[in-house]
C-alpha cells in the first residue's frame, strides 16, 4: 500500500485514484419491492401466460414474436420484477393485448389525480384586465 493510500484511510476517505476500483451499480442493487407490486408483476405474468396458452402459442413462437429469448419470456410468465418493462410490453402486443397497457396510467382512469386537479381549480375566473392607453406604450 503506497503512502498516500494509508494518508487517505487515515482520514476516512477514500482516495480518487481507488474510486474507480469500487463498483458503483445502482441498477443491480437489491431492492425489495411493496408486496402489492410484486402480488401485480406476478399476476400480469400468469395472465401473459394463461392468454399465450389460450391461443395456443408455444413459448418458442412467442419469445421469438416478441423479439426475445424463451428463457425471458418464462421469467416474464413467472412475473420476474427484474425484466424490464419493454419487454413486458413486447409480449403484450405479439399477443395482440398491447391497448390495454397504453390505458394503464390514463389520465380518464386517474382518479386521485382529477380530484387533485378539480380542487385546484380556482373559485372565479375573471376577465384579464384591460390595458390602458397610457399603459401600451
Amino acid at each position: 500500500m503506497e503512502s498516500r493510500d494509508i494518508l487517505a484511510l487515515g482520514l476516512g476517505v477514500t482516495p480518487p485514484w481507488r474510486l474507480a476500483d469500487q463498483r458503483l451499480d445502482t441498477d443491480r442493487s437489491p431492492h425489495v419491492l411493496e408486496i402489492p407490486v410484486q402480488r401485480a408483476v406476478r399476476k400480469l405474468g400468469q395472465d401473459i401466460g394463461d392468454a399465450r396458452k389460450r391461443r395456443r402459442i408455444p413459448m418458442a413462437i412467442l419469445a421469438e414474436r416478441a423479439g426475445i429469448s424463451r428463457t425471458t419470456l418464462t421469467k416474464i410468465e413467472k412475473g420476474d420484477a427484474g425484466v424490464i418493462m419493454a419487454n413486458y410490453a413486447a409480449v403484450l402486443f405479439a399477443l395482440g393485448l398491447i391497448d390495454r397497457l397504453s390505458e394503464v396510467a390514463d389520465v380518464r382512469h386517474d382518479k386521485v389525480g382529477l380530484e387533485l386537479a378539480e380542487e385546484a381549480l380556482p373559485q372565479r375566473v375573471r376577465n384579464p384586465r384591460r390595458k390602458s392607453p397610457t399603459e401600451s406604450r
